[in-house]
């Protein structure tokens, strides 16, 4: 069965096969650094709800998704030709180097699976990175970047020694961070973090962004 919501001017189809449209993605399409033309990659672009989202800050860009899922390429598929925005969709393992060429993006960004494997955290086994890890996604956004270009995800606060010891094994040097909390009495529960490719030392750490009303 599928549902369709409406980001701006834009129309969103789901699944539910396939994992919908969350708020992280949101919030991380508002954080990357995003320039006109620039060539952006989805990792794990699932029904390409971030390609549509960043498209809605800047139309004019090369967009490119890398999606295991066949069911949820072709929707992602389907929502750019819906909207009439060009790009390409892969369905394939995003840890395969033969399916695109590295060095040419600008913006690299992903809303991965985020729980440790086994953890029992909630989100069931779509949320979970078993299949692939968090050096793996970091290998491959920053063979895909080109020097100076960036690497833009959302991930959970516990886990970021792992993630800047992968971001930066991957040439990819933390330059923006910030926290994700539903209201000022509880921990944050998720991270938005923006790596840039042979980026010289140096962290912005940004206000703590709350979803109170």
């Amino acid at each position: 069965m599928t549902s369709v919501e409406y980001l701006g001017s834009y129309r969103l189809t789901q699944s539910e096969a396939c994992f919908k449209l969350g708020r992280d993605s949101v919030l991380l399409s508002k954080f990357c650094t995003l320039k006109p033309n620039w060539k952006v990659c989805d990792l794990g672009t699932g029904i390409g709800s971030l390609l549509l989202l960043v498209s809605q800050r800047e139309e004019r860009l090369d967009r490119t998704g890398i999606e295991i899922d066949p069911v949820a390429a072709g929707l992602a598929r389907q929502n750019l030709a819906d909207n009439g925005l060009s790009g390409r969709i892969i369905t394939g393992d995003l840890r395969d180097k033969s399916l695109v060429p590295g060095d040419q993006f600008h913006l690299v960004i992903s809303n991965p699976p985020y729980f440790r494997a086994g953890s029992g955290k909630s989100g069931g086994t779509a949320r979970m990175d078993d299949t692939c890890s968090v050096e793996d996604l970091c290998r491959r956004a920053g063979q895909l970047t080109r020097t100076g270009g960036r690497f833009a995800l959302v991930y959970r606060p516990e886990r970021l020694a792992e993630l800047f010891a992968a971001l930066q094994a991957a040439r990819l040097e933390p330059k923006r961070m910030q926290l994700l909390a539903y209201d000022r009495e509880k921990p944050p529960y998720a991270v938005l973090v923006e790596a840039v490719k042979d980026g010289g030392p140096g962290l912005d750490i940004l206000p703590v962004q709350y979803q109170e009303p």
